[in-house]
């Protein structure tokens, strides 16, 4: 019997060929029927692909005993929209949001080192 947490090769496979089966199904209804202009639908399709993807590699690296390194980059995770907002719209930072990733790189360095 299986674990819930603790997933073959296999059952990751079938995981993510479900995943697939079902945006395969889904899409061309969703397409046609999406109030969004085809640039949102296809922005809402990648940031969908980069969730499964983000998912999928989260398991694979607990799978392989990388729980550490998976747990730390996982909770890294708030500062990604403050990182994009920089990197894509050229957003400002102000003082909080600079110590909060200051905070969260610092965090990240001490993990690393042990």
């Amino acid at each position: 019997m299986n674990h819930p947490v603790c997933l073959t090769r296999s059952t990751l496979a079938e995981r993510a060929a479900g995943r697939l089966d079902a945006v395969a199904v889904l899409l061309p209804t969703a397409v046609r029927h999406s109030p969004l202009p085809p640039m949102r639908s296809a922005q809402a399709l990648l940031t969908g692909a980069g969730a499964a993807l983000a998912l999928s590699l989260y398991l694979l690296a607990t799978q392989r005993q990388m729980l550490a390194v998976a747990v730390v980059l996982a909770s890294l995770y708030p500062a990604l929209p403050v990182v994009l907002g920089l990197a894509v719209l050229h957003e400002r930072v102000d003082r909080s949001q600079a110590v909060g990733l200051l905070g969260a790189a610092v965090a990240t360095v001490l993990l690393a080192l042990g």
